[in-house]
């Protein structure tokens, strides 16, 4: 499996060479091209092995216009949860499409994830679900935007990097013994995508994003993300977890330039 910069890679050369399906999507594109994008995509993410469509496994909320092409909204419902290993997530028309790639722990509840993402773009957004026998399963949407990966932050570059690596983490409710604790964790980053142009030097500022992040409570681990630039800046990532009462939640995340930090939380207690 290719890693996120190894397809970004692949995909610059291909839109820079102008040729086969990699090239930059438009809103006039027709089904059958969007179709021959995806195929291209799935072969550099997943190899030859066969991606089923499903409708049950994963579903994906996200507006069919952005009103922010920076700060997209992506919600994906896994109601068959016991059976997911892990999820990924792919915009298609993005400069690098592999979003992020979720990979979930004997802490997790995978039911429900939340992110917000840069679309670059009119474009499919798919989910692909990893079940635990090792089959994989797609839904797609279709989103309206343009511009996200290239838009600036509206401050200088040392504004955006102050208090790089900051974290909050929120609890939603009152846990009880065996049932899901919903969180919201805030990572105070640039997520900066090589795309944003310093309004005061005109030049591009380099990329840096969070590319691993992990979430573990004790020494039982919720989940791990993959991410890239199409993760929007300030990263806020909404999951559920199931409390095992043995440590607090730890939270380590590292970036393609070095960066790397960590911070613990209290965990909830559950109550009978």
């Amino acid at each position: 499996m290719k890693t996120a910069a190894t397809l970004a890679l692949g995909l610059a050369l291909s839109t820079a060479l102008a040729g086969g399906a990699a090239q930059a999507a438009g809103a006039s594109d027709t089904d059958a091209e969007r179709a021959a994008r995806w195929k291209e995509i799935a072969t550099s993410i997943f190899g030859d092995r066969s991606i089923a469509p499903t409708d049950t496994l994963v579903k994906i909320e996200a507006p069919k216009r952005a009103e922010d092409a920076a700060l997209v909204p992506i919600t994906l419902t896994m109601p068959e949860k016991d059976k997911v290993k892990a999820v990924h997530l792919v915009i298609d028309d993005n400069p690098s499409p592999y979003a992020a790639h979720v990979t979930f722990g004997p802490a997790a509840d995978p039911s429900e994830l939340k992110l917000r993402v840069r679309v670059n773009n009119y474009t499919n957004v798919h989910a692909v679900v990893e079940t635990k026998d090792g089959a994989l399963h797609e839904a797609a949407v279709f989103v309206k935007a343009s511009g996200g990966c290239s838009a600036p932050m509206g401050m200088s570059d040392e504004e955006a990097m102050k208090g790089m690596g900051e974290m909050r983490m929120r609890f939603a409710g009152e846990p009880a013994s065996g049932k899901p604790v919903e969180a919201t964790l805030m990572v105070r980053h640039p997520n900066f995508s090589g795309m944003q142009m310093n309004q005061v030097t005109r030049d591009y500022t380099p990329a840096r994003y969070i590319n691993k992040l992990s979430v573990s409570e004790g020494d039982a681990n919720v989940f791990t993300l993959d991410g890239d630039i199409s993760i929007a800046s300030n990263p806020v990532i909404g999951f559920r977890f199931l409390p095992q009462g043995k440590g607090p939640v730890k939270v380590v995340a590292s970036d393609n330039q070095g960066g790397r930090w960590e911070h613990s939380f209290a965990a909830p207690s559950a109550s009978n």
